[in-house]
């Protein structure tokens, strides 16, 4: 009785953390105010879920903010952050905020699914490689969710952002 009630701690602590490839998670945040030397975002291009290119750049830029958010459907912190993001891009969407969905998925049907299931009508991209994606390469992620946030100079203002941070710190940056 006891190892079985151990076991299920221990399953809800995991699934409350992030799914990672080395099973550790690595979370960074940065505020807007440590953005001062921030770092220029890198473009990042995959197919999207009709087959046709996606690209970041087009987008940053073209709106006041990006969040680039790197997920995937068989990962249950991605999940249960997702309405987070939803509520965030309802909110804002209009005032300049865009959401770029990149997918750590290797089953592009998972992929569609899941989109659906978590209502996400930004622009999705994804390779269909896990965690050989190019979005994990490029932008060094190594446990999900992740995101970064982009100003409309393209700076990485911040990282990382969850719940009502990632709600308050747009907002603040849509002034």
């Amino acid at each position: 009785m006891k190892m079985r009630k151990l076991l299920f701690i221990l399953l809800a602590v995991c699934a409350m953390g992030a799914c990672s490839q080395s099973g550790k998670s690595q979370p960074i945040t940065e505020s807007p105010e440590q953005s001062a030397k921030a770092p220029q975002y890198k473009d990042l291009a995959m197919p999207g879920m009709n087959g046709q290119t996606v690209k970041i750049s087009d987008y940053v830029g073209v709106n006041r903010l990006v969040l680039v958010d790197f997920w995937a459907s068989w990962c249950p912190p991605c999940r249960a952050e997702m309405p987070n993001v939803v509520r965030t891009y309802a909110d804002f969407h209009d005032q300049g905020f865009e959401v770029v969905g990149v997918s750590f998925d290797s089953n592009k049907e998972a992929w569609v699914k899941g989109v659906e299931e978590l209502m996400m009508p930004w622009p999705q991209m994804s390779d269909l490689k896990g965690w050989e994606s190019k979005g994990a390469e490029v932008y060094g992620i190594h446990a999900i969710p992740a995101n970064v946030l982009i100003d409309q100079q393209g700076r990485i203002i911040a990282k990382n952002l969850r719940g009502e941070e990632l709600y308050n710190t747009v907002a603040e940056q849509l002034k």
